[in-house]
This record gives C-alpha cells, sequence and structure tokens, in this order.
C-alpha cells in the first residue's frame, strides 16, 4: 500500500474523531490536550495513568468518553481495604450444585477506570498486571480473556501524601502514557461556572460502536514509519539509559535508571496514533516528539540528586530531545 494510498485511508477512517469530540464537547469543558491523549492511548490500545489536583474532571473525561462509545464500562474505587478478588472476582461455592464458581470482577470490561489508584497498596495495584499486559485474567484454575477493547484509565492525586501507596515500577511501566492534569483557562473555568451553577443539562450519547475503535487501531498500527524515524525513536530511549553517548553527562547523575523497552514500543505506537489523529498516513518527527513526554516521564527513575536538585523527568526529557539528531 503507497503513502498516497494509506493517506486517503486515514482521511475516510478519521473522521469518527469530529463526531466523538463534538459529543464530549456536551459535556467536557477545556481540558483539550487531556481528551486528546486518551483518544491517542485508545487508538494505540495503552493503558492511562491521569495525575492531577482533585476537581480537574479527569473521572468526568474517561466516564464520558466510555459513554461516547458503545463500550462496558466499570469504576472501581481503590481504598485502603480494598482486596485483589475485589478487582479481578473469585470463587464463590454454589449450594445447589455442590461446586465452586467464578464471580467474576469489575475488570470484565471495555474501559476500567481506577479510580484513586495510589489509595490501594501494592498487592492489590498489582492485581490489575496480567490484565493489563496479557488482556487475560486467572481466577483459580481458570484463565480467562479480556474482551477488545481493553483500557485501563488510572487516576491519582500528585499531592496527597497520608494514605497512599507509591505504584511499583513494574506498574508504572504498564502504563502506556502518564498524562499530567492542570487548571483550565480563566475563560474556560467562566464557561464552567455558568453551566455548573445554572440549568443547562446534558447527556453524552453513544455515537461510536467499539468496532469502528477497533478498525482503527488496526489502521494505526499500518501507518507508514520510515527506518529514520524508528532510529530516531531508539536514540531517545537510549538516551535515557546512556546520556554520555549524546554529549548529555550533565544530565548522567540525575538519571538511577532509563527507560524500558516498553517505552520504545509504546513511542512507535502512539506516533502512529498521532499522525493518524492529524489524518496523515505516515509518521514525521514531530509526532514522536509530542508524544515523548507522556511516554517517558513515569519511567525515567531519578536519583536523590536530582530530587534535591527539583530535577524533574519532564526536563531530563527536554535535555534529550535538544541533543538526540532529528532526521
Amino acid at each position: 500500500m503507497d503513502i498516497r494510498e494509506l493517506n486517503e485511508i486515514v482521511n475516510k477512517e478519521s473522521l469518527f474523531l469530529e463526531v466523538l469530540q463534538r459529543e464530549l464537547n456536551k459535556v467536557i469543558i477545556g481540558q483539550q490536550e487531556m481528551v486528546d491523549k486518551i483518544l491517542l492511548a485508545l487508538l494505540s490500545n495503552g493503558h492511562i495513568l491521569l495525575e492531577g489536583l482533585p476537581g480537574l474532571a479527569k473521572t468526568l473525561t474517561i466516564k464520558s468518553i466510555s459513554d461516547a462509545i458503545a463500550c462496558q464500562f466499570s469504576r472501581i474505587q481503590f481504598t485502603p481495604d480494598l482486596l485483589p478478588a475485589d478487582i479481578l472476582g473469585t470463587m464463590v461455592y454454589n449450594q445447589k450444585e455442590s461446586d465452586f464458581k467464578v464471580k467474576r470482577g469489575p475488570i470484565f470490561s471495555n474501559f476500567v477506570l481506577a479510580d484513586e489508584i495510589n489509595r490501594a497498596p501494592a498487592k492489590v495495584q498489582s492485581a490489575l498486571l496480567e490484565s493489563m499486559q496479557e488482556k487475560q485474567v486467572t481466577i483459580g484454575e481458570n484463565t480467562f480473556k479480556l474482551d477488545e477493547p481493553f483500557l485501563v484509565l488510572a487516576t491519582q492525586n500528585p499531592i496527597e501524601q497520608e494514605g497512599t501507596y507509591p505504584l511499583p515500577e513494574a506498574q508504572l511501566d504498564r502504563f502506556m502514557m502518564k498524562i499530567i492534569v492542570n487548571y483550565p483557562t480563566k475563560r474556560e473555568e467562566l464557561e464552567i461556572l455558568k453551566r455548573q451553577s445554572g440549568t443547562y443539562k446534558s447527556k453524552i450519547d453513544a455515537v461510536i460502536s467499539k468496532e469502528t475503535i477497533q478498525k482503527a487501531q488496526e489502521i494505526v498500527r499500518n501507518i507508514y514509519m520510515d527506518e529514520k524515524i524508528e532510529q530516531y525513536i531508539v536514540d531517545i530511549v537510549f538516551a535515557t539509559r546512556f546520556p554520555e553517548d549524546h554529549q548529555l553527562e550533565k544530565i548522567k547523575h540525575f538519571i538511577s535508571c532509563g527507560a524500558s523497552p516498553r517505552a520504545t514500543i509504546n513511542l512507535a505506537l502512539a506516533s502512529k496514533a498521532q499522525a493518524f489523529m492529524k489524518r496523515r498516513g505516515y509518521v514525521i518527527p514531530e509526532d514522536v516528539r509530542s508524544v515523548c513526554y507522556d511516554i517517558l516521564r513515569h519511567r525515567i527513575a531519578l536519583t536523590y540528586e536530582a530530587e534535591a536538585e527539583n530535577i524533574s523527568q519532564d526536563q531530563i526529557i527536554t535535555e534529550i530531545l535538544n541533543a538526540v539528531e532529528v532526521p
């Protein structure tokens, strides 16, 4: 398939994004970047971690997107007393049949909202590992494949310390993107005030089928990526592991460990999804750069020295993007 034909297919099959955006605008005011990144992860079939202060419409956005797509949705409120069985399900004894039967948990949905995921201890957070990576759940001796598309969308509050548990590195690495959610603008907040303090009411309708999403995911994987772009992605990831190879000795002592191979895979997929959202059948370097921060920020572990000097992952990523040669 040549680039011209691919461009025509992408232009035709990406029209549903406009319909979806119009439907979301009924309820969501502003936060366009967050909405775009969630849609990008959906097209890439990747999981998302949303980090932001309370009241920034994180949960509302996720729920609205699931309402606009004819898919199953479940919400799990993470608390310190939550158990893995509360998420996955368990074996229940049936007295009539004198046998154990599987009682499925809320993980068996297309969209799973893990609200305030850092409020549960590591053993509960780890219950999501198999489902996020293998798209399956094991209960007792039974293994169940999860229905596609399957996405875990988790939220967490960055400032609360009491009663919270940091996510294990293995758990963080399974999230395709970590999105930082910021405050709305003055104009957006004024519109929020008018809507929420008045009589305005709106309901999200299901305007997209899950088959449309699955078809778009397939097209995204077929988007053309040149070998030079592939090498650019690998160079960026390797610069997080070996900064000195790119004349970045000044940030070497700020990184305790770099990004994993999952970062390379996710950078490629997210770049293709970004090209799809821009109605292109091919990836350009700007696509890669635009998704770099969300893909890499939770995969770069900082040293104590970096924390002492208030050096963030985003600053390190900026240094890397400035140093790695763009094809």
